[in-house]
Order: C-alpha cells, then sequence, then structure tokens
C-alpha cells in the first residue's frame, strides 16, 4: 500500500472503529493505554502529548496523573474518536486534558515542549516509522520521557487465523491487505527505531499477555473496533456476514476463551 494511501486508511478506519472503542470486548485498550502510563512515572504538573491517542485510552490516566496543574493534549486523525474522548474527559471532570485533530508525524509544535511523550499502538500506522519517533523525539524536553507502546507477534490469535481464513474465502485478495500492526513486532527491532530516531538506549521490554474472550461472538466486536474494521468495510454486506458467521463458529468449535495481547513497552529518556 502506498504511504500516503496507509495513513489515508488507517484515519478513515479510526473513525470508523470509535462506535465500537469503549465496548467491554476491547478492555484491552483502556489496560495497555493505563500501564503505558503507569510506566511513564509522570509526575504532577508535567505537560504531556499523546499521540494518536484515539479515544483516550492513555491521555485520561496520563490527566489523571498529572493532576490539575499538568496538562495533557492529545491528537489524532480520526476527529469521532476525538470527540468521544472529549465526552469522557467531560464525564470525568478532567479540565487538564484538550484533543485536537492532528497528524503526529507533522504535529508542528514547538521543539522541546513535553515533559513526556506517549505513543500507544499508533506509530506502526505512520508510513515512515523512524521519521515519526524521531518527531516525537524532538517534542520531548530535557529530562523528559518518550514512551512508545506496540503490539507483539501474535496479535489477537488464535482468532486472527479464523479471521482471515474466512475473508480468504470472500476476497482472496483482502487478506494480510491492511495489517500494519505487524510491522514491528520484536523489541530488537522497536530498539532500532528508536535508536535511528535519534533516541538512543531506550529501555525496551516484551510481556506476553491474554486478553479474555467472554463469548465467541464478542470476536465481531473486536473485530469492528480495531483495523480489522478495514477489510471488513471493503466486504460487500452478505460476504462480511459470512465472514463473521465462519469466523464466531470456529472460535465456539474450539471453545477459545482468550486471546493473545502480547506487547511491547519501549521508553527513552532526554539527556537533562
Amino acid at each position: 500500500m502506498p504511504d500516503d494511501g496507509m495513513k489515508a486508511v488507517s484515519a478513515a478506519t479510526y473513525a470508523a472503529t470509535a462506535d465500537h472503542f469503549d465496548d467491554a470486548a476491547l478492555s484491552f485498550w483502556d489496560r495497555y493505554g493505563r500501564e503505558t502510563v503507569t510506566r511513564t512515572g509522570l509526575r504532577p504538573g508535567a505537560h504531556v502529548l499523546d499521540a494518536c491517542g484515539g479515544t483516550g485510552a492513555s491521555a485520561l490516566p496520563a490527566a489523571r496523573a498529572v493532576g490539575p496543574a499538568g496538562h495533557v493534549l492529545g491528537v489524532d486523525l480520526a476527529e469521532p474518536a476525538l470527540a468521544r474522548a472529549r465526552a469522557k474527559a467531560r464525564a470525568a471532570d478532567l479540565g487538564n486534558v484538550e484533543f485536537r485533530c492532528a497528524d503526529a508525524e507533522h504535529t508542528g509544535l514547538p521543539s522541546a515542549s513535553f515533559d513526556a511523550v506517549v505513543c500507544v499502538f499508533g506509530v506502526f500506522f505512520v508510513p515512515d516509522i523512524t521519521a515519526a519517533i524521531a518527531e516525537l523525539w524532538r517534542l520531548v524536553r530535557p529530562g523528559g520521557t518518550l514512551a512508545i507502546t506496540v503490539w507483539g507477534p501474535d496479535f489477537l490469535e488464535p482468532a486472527t487465523t479464523a479471521f482471515w481464513a474466512a475473508v480468504g474465502v470472500e476476497r482472496p485478495d483482502l487478506v494480510g491487505a491492511f495489517h500494519p500492526w505487524t510491522r514491528v513486532t520484536d523489541p530488537a527491532a522497536l530498539s532500532r527505531l528508536f535508536e535511528q530516531a535519534g533516541a538512543s538506549a531506550p529501555a525496551v521490554e516484551a510481556e506476553p499477555g491474554t486478553h479474555p474472550l467472554a463469548r465467541p461472538d464478542d470476536w465481531w466486536t473486536i473485530v469492528l473496533g480495531t483495523g480489522y474494521r478495514a477489510t471488513v468495510e471493503q466486504l460487500e454486506a452478505a460476504a462480511a456476514r459470512r465472514v463473521r458467521t465462519a469466523s464466531v463458529t470456529w472460535l465456539r468449535q474450539h471453545a477459545i476463551r482468550e486471546l493473545r495481547t502480547n506487547v511491547i513497552y519501549a521508553r527513552a529518556r532526554q539527556n537533562s
């Protein structure tokens, strides 16, 4: 996929997924957003940028961590996701966070203007990952931290395999055509990207994880609330229904009760 096409499809996909992002079946967004913020060690009064933040899974816990004296700016290309994030912030009475529709690859923000920059499950959607990390690194103040989280290998397996098999029956050309989250899935590769971007000696931690699948039908909610939505959007309605039936049936027949959610956390600190 051409570079500009990847960004456009990503923005459109995550605008569409906003209607499912906060469903209980997709609680892993909040889980790993909170965990990334915890590992970043934000202090009260800090100024934070949350890049590619969707509906606020990391921006909202960051706002709680920095307190009223701090400030969080969340940016994303998907305006519907940002609208949900703003509503959640109002409901939580968080007045120290704002959300803007902006490109994390070209923020236009002043250099060294944040104590921490966070990007959770977003950097792989940018065509040039190294350039994106360099841009985020540029925004970190001396002594500040850049924290980037990506998926590890085998995202949402074994359901992913069942999904692509069902898609292949309907549209073989779509199998694996859009899955940018597989672009960097191991610690060494992520560490190299940091170093190429000028953020040397990052601390990189790979952690195995799982996510409960309460009911096989919840898989389709997950599909509609993740990047797999891009593939579904290209199927005719009847074909999408058959893919849903086939993949959910497979999960039910194999009594699948959890999915793999392996994660890689990376952090680098600017020299003081």
